[in-house]
Formats: C-alpha cells, structure tokens, sequence
C-alpha cells in the first residue's frame, strides 16, 4: 500500500460569531474531505509537544513522528537544508526574514509577500554591505532567508514576526537566555538595524513604494540551531523505501531533506492562495507510481490566517478540497495498488489572533477496506468523536503506516 499525506498548514481554526459558532472548516464546502472523513477513520492530533513553540516546522516533524526534544534544532537548520547550505560543527542558522517596519512598528512579517526575484537583490545587497568570513546571508524563497553566523549561541530569545503584527519592535528585540549568547544577541540586533539603514533607500524599496506596496527594509532573525540529528523515515518506517516531499516552502523541504525524501520542485507553486493546485497534484501523484510515501504540503491557508482574511482563509480550504483532495482522491480510488490518504492541518492559524496555536488538529486516515466510524464530517468539531481519539507524538504516523 502506498501512502499520502496532504498537508494543509494553518487550516484549523476558532469558532466565530460571523459563522453562526462555526469554525472555518465547518462553514466552508468541503465535500471531498467530508466524505474521506465518511468512509474513513477520525481522530485530532497533538502536533505541539509540551514546551515547544507551536510553529509549522514543529508541527509538521510531529506529524512525520519526530521525537521533538530529541531532534528539534529550531528553523534555521531546516531552511539551510532546503536551500542547500551544508552546516559545519559551530555554525548557528536561522531563519532569516525580510520584512516591512513602519517607524518603530512592524508592520508584517512578509515585506507584503515580496516576490524571491525581488528579495534576492536585497540579500545580495546585505552580503555584500554585511557579511564576512562569519556571517552569510543566503536566499531562500520570498520573504523567507537564511542567516548563518559561524560561532553564534543558539541560546537566545527571538520573537517569530508573524506572531507579532503592528507591534513595537524594539522591546522584541534578541535577548541572551544565558551570559555566553549575549554577543551573539547583540551582533544580531546590530545586524537588524544596519539592514533597516542599508535598505530604506534602495532603488528596490523606493521602486515598491512607488507602486504603493510595502518595502522590504529590515531583516528580522529567528529560530536558531545547529545542524540536527534526525533520522531517515526509511529507518523509523521500514515500509518507506522512496519518499518525496512537495512544498512550496524552504522549512517544510528542509525537514524532507534530513527526513530522506526527495524533493519535487513544483512550477507555479507560491505558498499563496495563488499557488499552482493543479501543478502540486499532477506531482504528487506522478511520485505516488514510484514511491512509498508522498508529504504533499499546501500553505495557503496558513497565510491567510496570518493576514486575518476569513473569506480568504475559506478559499484556501476550500481550493484545498476541490483541486487537492478531490483530484487525488479520484485518481487513486481504482489504481490497483491501494492509497491511504491521511489529511490533516499541522496547527491552527486562527484567523481571529493571525497567529499559530497549539490546540489539537482533526485528521482522517482513508483507505480500501477501511471500518469507518460514525464520524460524517471533517472538521475540528466532528472529529473529536473520531474513534482514534486525541493521538500524540508518533501514534499518528505509527497508525498510518502500519496500515
């Protein structure tokens, strides 16, 4: 049996007033997953371990199974797999955004989704102006980059941005946790504000304000760590020979890179509402002919919860059911060979607090042959009478792969 997980990030929600107490999933047309919820088995998934921080390169390694105080490194390392930045004993990564301040706020933690052609002008401007034999700046995709400072200490505070819109920035600022990281702290804040005065004025930035947009003018880093020790899925899960990874965002290919999976670059894939469905689809389940396992991440969802936007945030759901799970599910309902299909958000982005929270997430598991339960619909009310229950750490993965 083959397996898939689609991955929409973000996609859980609160109930609101403005659905009638409904959450999200519940008032959005979603009859794909609602009838994989049907015919399959249910449940909600803890994806945050205790003491974690609930952000998606978290949640997504708790979904594969990762023993998260084990292996956890922060985001840093996992973009610089992505991107290919091989990390030396010493070397301290982090993820590195390019952002919009307004004054002394921070206006949002995507520079107004710069576009990667863009940001990279900007990041090789601030290699050129800022990095040394120590520090690299390295492009990654849109607004998300990579800081790497050979000799820093991981054992600093930092604030992730999209936890933080339209707040002050300078009281979030990087703080040392212990005595030694205090120069790593203060040669990271010196690094912010050198940025925000190289690019205040640069031709890129006056060009976007021109054009009514936002620029992209400070560097915000965060998540550090050093190269993590994380095993294969081929060794946790003997049943996953070959394994692929489709995402249009460098954490999530970062964790598929130390998780062995290959990865499928995908055209048009934007990590937007825009991102190309059909492209990711068609990808998917080319690898489903030659591999084990496919993790098909979506993040649509998870950036409309960041903005706030409800009515976007239900586009992205349901685009996700009609043009992911639907097509998916239609192809390989007869292939010869039997598909599980696991769907699942890694995280809620409430659209209310346009940030992560930590609460459990629904899932299904669907399979030929499956015994359902009495679950009818897909959602993070219906699936707390899933017959699997409330699952954490690797129960989730242990059950869908020894299927």
């Amino acid at each position: 049996m083959k397996h898939i997980i689609i991955l929409g990030d973000g996609m859980a929600d609160w109930t609101s007033e403005r659905y009638g107490g409904k959450t999200l999933l519940q008032h959005s047309d979603t009859p794909y997953m609602d009838q994989l919820a049907c015919m399959g088995r249910t449940g909600r998934l803890i994806t945050v371990a205790p003491g974690f921080h609930p952000g998606s390169e978290v949640a997504n390694m708790s979904v594969m199974g990762y023993d998260l105080p084990k292996v956890y490194e922060g985001r840093g390392p996992l973009e610089a797999a992505s991107i290919g930045v091989d990390l030396q004993p010493g070397d301290m990564a982090m993820r590195c955004n390019i952002l919009c301040v307004e004054g002394d706020i921070l206006k949002n933690h995507s520079a107004g989704h710069i576009t990667t052609e863009e940001a990279d002008v900007l990041v090789k401007h601030l290699q050129e102006h800022l990095g040394n034999e120590r520090i690299h700046f390295y492009t990654g995709v849109q607004y998300r980059h990579l800081l790497v400072i050979k000799g820093g200490n991981k054992h600093i505070d930092c604030t992730p941005p999209h936890d933080v819109p339209l707040q002050p920035f300078r009281p979030l600022l990087v703080k040392a946790e212990v005595p030694d990281a205090q120069e790593t702290a203060d040669l990271i804040n010196e690094l912010i504000f050198k940025s925000q005065d190289l690019l205040a004025n640069h031709p890129l930035n006056l060009q976007r304000i021109a054009e009514g947009k936002d620029p992209a003018n400070s560097i915000w880093p965060w998540s550090p760590g050093y190269r993590p020790q994380m095993e294969p899925l081929s060794v946790m899960y003997p049943s996953i020979q070959k394994g692929s990874v489709i995402s249009a965002v460098d954490l999530i290919n970062g964790i598929g890179v130390y998780a062995g999976l290959r990865r499928i670059e995908v055209e048009g894939a934007t990590g937007l509402y825009n991102t190309n469905y059909e492209n990711k689809v068609a990808a998917a389940l080319e690898a489903l002919k030659t591999d084990d396992f496919v993790y098909l991440h979506i993040e649509a969802s998870d950036e409309a919860g960041h903005e706030g936007d409800y009515d976007l945030k239900q586009l992205t759901i349901e685009n996700l059911d009609k043009r992911v799970v639907g097509p998916i599910y239609e192809a390989v309902k007869n292939w010869d060979e039997p598909v599980a299909i696991a769907v699942l958000p890694d995280h809620p982005t409430p659209c209310e607090l346009r940030t992560h929270t930590a609460e459990p997430v629904p899932f299904l598991i669907y399979y030929p042959g499956i015994e359902p339960d009495s679950v009818q619909t897909f959602d993070e009310v219906a699936c707390v009478a899933g017959v699997y229950g409330v699952m954490k750490e690797n129960e989730f993965m242990n059950e869908f792969m020894k299927i």
